[in-house]
Order: C-alpha cells, then sequence, then structure tokens
C-alpha cells in the first residue's frame, strides 16, 4: 500500500468513532481529507447525523461541498469528537502539528473537546519529536522583531514560504516560522518557553491532549485507545 492508501484507510476507520447526535470537530491535512470523505459518504448514504465544526477555510469548504452540517464553533456548546492529523507523535504520544499552518484552529477545537482521535499513516510514528520542523505562529508586526528572539535563542528559525517564494499566511493571517530542531528532548519545557514570546500567537506542540490514535499500517490500521 502506498502511503495514501495507508491515510485513506486510517481516516475511514476513524469514522467509526463518529455516532449520531454527536459534535464533530474536523481537523486539516491530506489524512483529514479521507475522513471527511467517507463521513460525508455516511451522512449521505447512511443518514449519519452530526453537526461539525472545523480548523480550516479548506476542511470548511469540503465538508459543505459534501452536505455535511456545519457550524462556528463559537455556535456550539460542546464538542464531542475531533478527528485530525498529525506529523508526528511519539513514544509518549506527544505530536507536533501545523504542516498545513492550521495549527492555531486546531489547538483551539481540540482543547476544547470531550475527546480527540489522531489519524496518521505508520511514518508519522516516530520516538522522539523534532524531525519535521515545528511551525510557530506569530503575528505580522514585529515578525523580524521575534523571529530574531528565536534566532538567539539557538532555536533555528525559517520563515514559511510557499512556491512564489512568498510568506505564508495562516487562515488568521499571521506569518509561520518553523524552527529546525532535529530533536525536542523537553517538549513541555520549549512549550511553556513558546507561550512566553510576545509575538507568538501559538506553536505546534500538542501535548497531553489526544485519547486515540489510529495508525494507517500495511495490513489494517491500528487503534490505540485510552492514550489518556
Amino acid at each position: 500500500m502506498d502511503q495514501n492508501e495507508l491515510k485513506k484507510a486510517a481516516g475511514i476507520r476513524s469514522v467509526d468513532f463518529i455516532k449520531d447526535g454527536m459534535t464533530v470537530g474536523l481537523g486539516t491535512g491530506s489524512t483529514v481529507y479521507f475522513m471527511v470523505e467517507e463521513l460525508g459518504r455516511r451522512v449521505k448514504e447512511e443518514g449519519l447525523n452530526v453537526q461539525c465544526v472545523t480548523t480550516s477555510d479548506r476542511t470548511w469548504d469540503q465538508a459543505v461541498g459534501l452536505g455535511i452540517k456545519m457550524l462556528d464553533v463559537n455556535a456550539v456548546n460542546d464538542i464531542d469528537l475531533t478527528i485530525d492529523g498529525a506529523d508526528e507523535i511519539d513514544d509518549n504520544y506527544q505530536g507536533i502539528k501545523g504542516g498545513g499552518a492550521a495549527h492555531l484552529k486546531e489547538k483551539i477545537v481540540a482543547l476544547n473537546s470531550k475527546q480527540v482521535i489522531w489519524i496518521v499513516d505508520q511514518s508519522k510514528i516516530v520516538n522522539t519529536l523534532g524531525k519535521f520542523p515545528l511551525p510557530t505562529e506569530v503575528i505580522p508586526f514585529g515578525s523580524q522583531k521575534t523571529f530574531d528572539v528565536l534566532e538567539r535563542e539557538g532555536l533555528n528559525p525559517k520563515f514559511r514560504k510557499d512556491d512564489n517564494g512568498e510568506l505564508v499566511r495562516t487562515d488568521s493571517n499571521n506569518f509561520v516560522i518553523d524552527l529546525y530542531l532535529e530533536k525536542v528532548e523537553h517538549p513541555h519545557l520549549l512549550a511553556n518557553y513558546l507561550d512566553s514570546i510576545t509575538g507568538v500567537v501559538e506553536h505546534g506542540l500538542f501535548l497531553d491532549m489526544v485519547n486515540t490514535v489510529i495508525i494507517g499500517n500495511e495490513d489494517a490500521p491500528k487503534v490505540i485507545e485510552n492514550v489518556r
């Protein structure tokens, strides 16, 4: 199976956790794409009755196009379950997210959810976080100064740019600075430090946040429940 098939298998398996009447958070990314497609199929063909909030404009557009009932996150009292991807998951089920520049909204939705599921292919499972660059969302005003702070701390920052060499903008119109760390030995300490920097809106360390992980493997998706 190629990587997309593994992602698709994990995405489809995750929809089994969605039940009638739930309010569901829909994440962002290539694996989530397959999950949303399957959710849309079950809504249309099986009459699955759910309402959803989302973590990015592109997921919103996809879900609406499939006939999934969508609401603004401020319009719901509770989020029963959020299903999202991850860029890395370590041995302690801590994660890095934000490769799609949606980690601010992803974290807001996740922190307001009763349960969180991460869906990934097996390549995203690592012993220690850090090989994937850590996304850090910063406000445009003073962004070079924020960059300088991160650089002085030895965090190897680089502004994220698109294929045209333009600075990437998030859905909230902020910039992304990726930190090329190679290894994050103490993720909680790093998270606390990044939280303390004025100008940093949010970072991509998602710690102590996931309850279930679904991994696309060659044979069948592996489901790891009761992580927390």
